[in-house]
């Protein structure tokens, strides 16, 4: 026997830690919302029954106002499931219910799962779990999800749900107008629904003038004809008679359900100590205000940084190690079993050189930059980041939860695009999308780290240079995060105008991080993601630059044609046609730019294992750089076109080559128009102290 259950609940209230604990899955969840915005899916199996569970999008109403609410309405009323897991933070209930009434509006087959009973233990909140269940007619369950707490009673409950037939109908009630406009609605839309829908949801669906369940009633095969249209617009008139247009029709029809699941928090929750929130009060005048909100950001990406920037050496100096012993032992098995070179060569110098460069260069910061950021998401404070950063975005008429997917940016421009579907508005999504790689993602920080450190921070050493490094990159970050929003403001005053709409931000509790789980989860879900992603790109693509560096015309390597090409444009960057030609190779994986451009200068066939900064720094300074170049480099690798897999993901989500072709564009663009004004102007400058000298 199969049974579906749906997982329903607003944001943030631990419907993925529900999802995860029951199947056994791992879906990423976080102490911010918006995590979920496709439904996920598990089973699992008890005695003869699989259960398959869907994790709908977290949303606050069924009313459709977004792309979450509508995944979620669509689920709940169409496709009909089993059992519907409404989920409740057992600290607000009170705004929880409002949702809960809407679904067994919809279907009485719910049972109510109050999670967070331990966070409301804390905070003296005492919820009757027995009252809830006889006012609402349906099984209720005490929850601690984090820690397993009544997932088991779930199964329980959904067989005594199929005993009871489901819980109490119609207790929401509406003003006396506008119960008889339902009640002279309900046998026309009896006819049009059938066994599609709930008769009286669909009744007040179509009298506030729902467009978008009609459409999807339509889309269903269910389009109202013309006496079902007569009675009403008839209904529809009597009421804005009455004093119900329809907007407040919609106001009433809201007013309701808060009415009463006020009522029912009144009978059921009980809250001992009523200064609960004072601590997260305080928190948050001071992570959240105007004076020391920015502040206190920027220092904690110092930090992030610092520790990123110092704790990564030593272990990738020694997986690189490591890694190229393995190349030599290589080597000596292809010798000894007498491959043939045209076969070893591009295989071990080739491919395998280039994995070894990925991966002794991202794994180490990766494995320290995800699991900070990731204790900052479970603390509950990305979501403080994207209310400072709202008034900014605002500014640029654009969405504050593109705050959010920029912070995503930091580890991969790919997953950040996948991330722009929290943004509700078509318009502000295509604007975040465009605009993400404006930010530098993990594989970008080697370049940047290493020119920083050799040619800004080089006179300075130990602790205070990794300091300074760490404060150069924030600073680089920074000029990455303004041109995001002046380039958001200059597309939405141009190809994309409008104003920015509203959105709803839930500002979370704070929580204590569980440290296990965030290294398990940020090495796993992030770090080992990331780092498969690009070793699967950048395996070919080392096979491309062997060949490009090997296969010649006359004694001229192919590359070569290609940086004595690009030598002129690239000089107006202040940089070289190495650097550029770096750059475009690639563009399959960020991390191997560096060793192609040392592989290129040292004109040889093969990526460079050079450990030492000291050899790069004089191989670099002996090829022309001077701190203008490396400046210049820096900007361009801040902000040029998007990785592959980045490019693969913005085409995935647009359905569009224009829009694609426009996300490589701008941030080369700009890139491209920062280096060549840096360039004159350190140019004119230079001019300039000769003259006074």
């Amino acid at each position: 026997m199969e049974k579906v259950i749906a997982l329903a609940g607003n944001p943030n209230v631990g419907k993925s830690t529900v999802f995860n604990g029951l199947t056994g899955l791992n879906q990423h969840t976080g102490n911010w919302p918006g995590k979920t915005v496709e439904s996920a899916r598990g089973s699992c199996h008890r005695g003869e029954t699989v259960f398959r569970l869907v994790d709908l999008p977290g949303c606050y109403s069924l009313l459709s106002h977004s792309q979450e609410e509508e995944v979620a309405r669509d689920f709940i009323c169409f496709e009909h499931p089993d059992a519907v897991l409404a989920i409740c933070d057992a600290t607000c209930m009170e705004r929880n219910m409002n949702l809960v009434l809407q679904i067994l509006e919809t279907t009485p087959r719910v049972i109510l799962a109050v999670n967070l009973l331990d966070e409301a233990e804390k905070k003296e909140i005492r919820v009757d779990l027995q009252k809830f269940s006889g006012e609402l007619g349906i099984p209720v369950i005490g929850m601690a999800a984090r820690s397993g707490q009544g997932l088991e009673q779930v199964f329980e409950a959904a067989g005594d749900l199929e005993r009871s037939g489901g819980g109490k109908r119609g207790l929401v009630r509406y003003p006396e107008p506008v119960e008889q406009a339902i009640a002279a609605l309900k046998p026309s839309v009896s006819t049009w629904a059938g066994e599609l829908v709930d008769v009286r949801w669909a009744a007040v669906r179509l009298l506030t003038g729902d467009d978008t369940f009609e459409a999807e009633m339509q889309a269903r095969g269910r389009i109202l004809e013309g006496g079902q249209k007569e009675i009403l617009a008839e209904e529809q008139e009597k009421l804005s008679e009455a004093g119900f247009g329809q907007e407040r029709l919609r106001d009433a029809v809201a007013e309701a359900f808060i009415r009463k699941a006020e009522e029912l928090c009144a009978i059921a929750v009980h809250y001992e100590n009523r200064q609960y929130a004072q601590k997260d009060r305080r928190l948050d005048r001071l992570f959240t205000s105007r004076r020391t909100g920015f502040p206190i950001m920027f220092l904690l990406l110092l930090l992030i940084f610092w520790i990123t920037v110092s704790g990564a050496n030593y272990p990738s100096a020694l997986l690189f190690d490591v890694l190229f012993w393995i190349e030599d032992q290589l080597a000596r098995l292809a010798a000894v079993l007498k491959i043939p070179g045209w076969i070893s060569d591009p295989l071990i110098f080739g491919v395998y050189r280039t994995l070894a460069w990925v991966v002794s260069v991202m794994l180490p910061p990766m494995a320290i930059f995800f699991p900070l950021f990731t204790l900052l998401e479970d603390f509950g404070y990305l979501p403080r980041v994207a209310f400072n950063l709202d008034r900014c975005f605002r500014k640029c008429r654009a969405c504050g939860k593109q705050a959010l997917t920029m912070c995503m940016g930091f580890g991969c421009n790919a997953a950040a695009v996948t991330g722009c579907r929290i943004i509700d508005s078509p318009r502000e999504r295509m604007i975040a999308i465009l605009t993400n790689s404006l930010v530098p993602c993990n594989g970008r920080f080697p370049t940047i780290l290493l020119l920083i450190s050799m040619f800004l921070a080089g006179g300075v050493s130990g602790l205070a240079g990794s300091f300074l490094s760490a404060l150069l990159l924030a600073a680089v970050i920074l000029l990455g995060t303004g041109m995001t929003l002046l380039a958001s403001r200059i597309l939405s005053g141009t190809v994309l105008q409008g104003l920015p709409s509203a959105f709803t931000l839930e500002l979370p509790p704070y929580r204590r991080p569980q440290f296990g789980k965030v290294i398990v989860r940020s090495v796993f879900d992030r770090t080992l993601f990331v780092l498969r992603r690009a070793v699967v790109i950048a395996a070919p693509s080392g096979l491309v630059i062997w060949l490009a560096a090997n296969v010649r015309i006359g004694d001229t390597p192919v590359f070569r044609y290609c940086t004595d090409f690009l030598d002129p444009f690239a000089g107006l960057l202040g940089m070289d046609g190495v650097i550029l030609t770096a750059f475009i190779l690639g563009m399959t994986a960020n991390e191997i730019v560096l060793p192609v451009m040392l592989m290129m200068y040292l004109a040889q066939g093969n990526l460079q294992q050079i450990s030492d900064v000291s050899v790069i720094f004089c191989l670099l300074t002996d090829h022309g750089w001077t701190w203008v170049t490396a400046v210049s480099t820096i900007l361009f690798s801040l902000m040029h076109w998007p990785c592959g897999t980045a490019c693969a993901t913005i085409y995935r989500e647009t359905r569009s080559l224009r829009w694609t072709v426009l996300a490589i564009l701008l941030p080369t663009g700009v890139g491209a128009a920062a280096c060549f004004l840096f360039t004159s102007l350190a140019g004119l400058l230079t001019e300039i102290l000769k003259q006074i000298a």
